[in-house]
């Protein structure tokens, strides 16, 4: 005697299914817009100044960094560092901050900025867009915040005894090179010291999957 499927059962396995197709075709249309797969590693350059109502500024601003991104069992873990030096820059030559017979007026100083978060967004809107002027980023980015840890010339920097800041890391490009920028965007006290703007730096080692 043959078995009649039960119908409710039938139904669910269906629609366990139908929400899996789709599922599945909402990951692959985010994979097509993004451009890399995990595990990936960055490395790029920094080229930028403070603004000059920072203590001091404006500074000029050079660091190589690196972004590694690598999967895990609960998600994407992003670890990003930096090693900074910053002097000030020839403005304040005219503002009588800098003697340009002696070169210990720049104070000049180092800096290593490091983080680690699972704070990860692909595509997402919130990048900052770039400078005036220039094309605008298209295509896919990759955008990663933590509470960051900045040194001063190898001990904690400064500001950090007054409470904890975030670094917004932002990897964007376009359509010939599409992760070609990195922006980097602090909150908090550390802003006091690199100020509010995005700091723009250049991307120049990108994983092979991208």
């Amino acid at each position: 005697m043959s078995r009649v499927p039960n119908r409710n059962v039938t139904t669910r396995i269906l629609f366990s299914l139908g929400v899996l197709v789709v599922v599945t075709l909402a990951l692959g249309a985010a994979h097509a817009q993004f451009p890399i797969h995990p595990p990936a590693h960055f490395v790029g350059l920094v080229n930028d100044f403070t603004p000059s109502n920072v203590k001091g500024g404006p500074y000029v601003m050079s660091a190589k960094w690196t972004l590694n991104i690598r999967p895990t069992f609960n998600g994407d873990v992003a670890e990003f560092s930096a090693d900074m030096n910053m002097e000030t820059s020839d403005y304040g030559i005219n503002e009588n901050i800098v003697d340009p017979t002696n070169t210990t007026t720049r104070g000049a100083h180092t800096h290593n900025i490091t983080f680690t978060t699972t704070n990860i967004v692909y595509n997402s809107p919130s990048c900052p867009a770039n400078p005036p002027g220039t094309p605008a980023a298209s295509g896919g980015n990759i955008m990663v915040t933590g509470t960051v840890s900045v040194t001063g010339n190898g001990t904690p920097a400064p500001f950090e005894s007054t409470g904890p800041s975030t670094l917004q890391i932002c990897i964007t490009g376009g359509s010939q090179v599409p992760l070609s920028n990195v922006s980097l965007l602090f909150v908090g006290p550390a802003t006091g010291h690199f100020g509010t703007q995005p700091i723009r730096g250049v991307v120049l080692q990108k994983p092979d999957n991208h």
